[in-house]
């Protein structure tokens, strides 16, 4: 399982390598391999909604076992699949990057990292960042 002390070290990476790329204001989720948050930040000046967006990130990613930008391929190639199962999980699945599966050194799924604020493609660079920075691994 993530930890606490975990969580807080891939935000504070995320949100470091958000402001050395010079990034809109992120917000970050971090999940446990339950779909249950573990930690989340909301940087001064993101907008409204933004904890919902990064949860759906990670919780897709979750839930299906793929990155969030996986999410978003299939959506273009199955976009009757993609919409039913926003439906069955009520809205709470965002098929774009910035939702990564957190896996320790031996594989294991221990969670999942959504970020928003930038482009997708910064989010999950963001997320990698953080990731990295707690000496974890993505899957």
């Amino acid at each position: 399982m993530i930890t606490l002390d975990q969580a807080r070290t891939i935000i504070a990476g995320t949100r470091a390598k958000g402001r050395s790329l010079g990034l809109a204001p992120l917000t970050v989720v971090v999940l446990d391999a339950g779909g249950h948050v573990v930690a989340m930040e909301r940087e001064d000046g993101a907008s409204y909604g933004r904890p919902e967006i990064a949860t759906g990130k990670a919780a897709g990613a979750l839930a299906m076992g793929v990155p969030s930008r996986k999410l978003g391929e299939m959506a273009a190639e199955r976009p009757q699949f993609l919409a039913a199962l926003s439906v069955a999980w009520e809205g709470k699945l965002i098929p774009a990057a910035g939702g990564v599966l957190v896996k320790d050194s031996a594989g294991t799924l221990l969670g999942a990292v959504g970020v928003t604020g930038d482009l997708s493609d910064k989010d999950e660079e963001a997320a990698l960042a953080g990731i990295a920075e707690a000496g974890l691994a993505t899957g």
